[in-house]
């Protein structure tokens, strides 16, 4: 296979799975999904499998079971029977064992007590690297002020301070979700960290000082200065491929120099308040 039918390939591949995050409520069968890959349908099966490490039906349900676990545990209000309906099961019953299988909880359990790391070490969808422009922009970032929770430790626990942050922010009024912006300063890669050395602040705008509290939400300032800035869309998983490229490929080649402050990510939107492909995050690189 010559590299330029490989690239074309890869983006059908590619293609297909933009088009099952898209339509993840729809039937999606195999006899579909070839159609839209334009494969036989006798191969893909096989094509699909070899090129994302698990078939296309464990595909479909690993994405229906990561939307409804977020829902459960973020979206208190919708109700386990919708989630499953949603997440094209036929009842409660059948969702709940799938998803017992999966994650070694039943919804109830996940929503009253999620457990975070289990989740992470038996969730898998594998890292595909996507061959698409980067667009790098050049930017002045106001100076923004921030309410703070320390996340430190493991990344896979990371949705528990995510949840804790959520229930301040309701609470106090002070960082409305709907108003305020919401931003992660990124200290550390989890990929090359040590569990308990990981460091990752959440971060909601404020407009007034955020007085001592029973949430150990802190203040902080993002300073105002020049940023380069990429925007991502899509999964949160796919944005390291943008930082990677950020640090590793834009900056030795840009002449540019980092300023003493981390790297940061503007959560334009959050999941699960929609769907994973319509997620907006900016990714801003500090510079002198």
């Amino acid at each position: 296979m010559s590299s330029e039918q490989k690239l074309m390939y890869v983006e059908k591949i590619n293609f297909v799975r933009d088009y099952i995050s898209e339509n993840l409520d729809e039937n999606l069968t195999v006899e579909k999904l070839s159609q839209v890959a334009n494969f036989s349908k006798y191969h893909f099966h096989r094509q699909f499998s070899s090129y994302v490490g698990m078939n296309v039906a464990r595909y479909i349900l690993m994405l229906r079971l990561k939307r409804a676990s977020y829902q459960l545990v973020f979206k208190k209000d919708y109700r386990i029977i919708d989630i499953a309906l949603a997440s094209n099961f036929e009842n409660h019953e059948s969702f709940s064992r799938a998803f017992k299988k999966v994650f070694g909880q039943t919804p109830s359990q996940f929503r009253q007590n999620p457990q975070w790391q289990i989740w992470h070490e038996r969730f898998f969808l594998p890292k595909i690297e996507r061959n698409e422009k980067m667009d790098v922009e050049i930017i002045d970032f106001d100076e923004t002020k921030v309410a703070v929770f320390e996340h430190r430790g493991p990344h896979e626990l990371l949705n528990d301070s995510i949840g804790h942050f959520i229930q301040w922010r309701m609470q106090s009024g002070l960082s409305p979700v709907n108003s305020s912006r919401t931003f992660g300063l990124i200290y550390d890669d989890p990929e090359t960290t040590e569990p308990e050395k990981f460091r990752f602040d959440i971060c909601g705008e404020v407009s007034q000082e955020v007085p001592k509290n029973e949430y150990e939400i802190m203040n902080k300032t993002i300073p105002a200065g020049r940023c380069a800035m990429i925007e991502h869309l899509g999964a949160y998983e796919e944005l390291d491929q943008k930082i990677r490229f950020l640090y590793a490929q834009w900056l030795p080649s840009s002449g540019e120099e980092l300023r003493d402050f981390p790297g940061f990510a503007q959560y334009v939107n959050l999941f699960p308040e929609v769907p994973e492909h319509e997620l907006v995050t900016r990714v801003y690189l500090p510079l002198k």
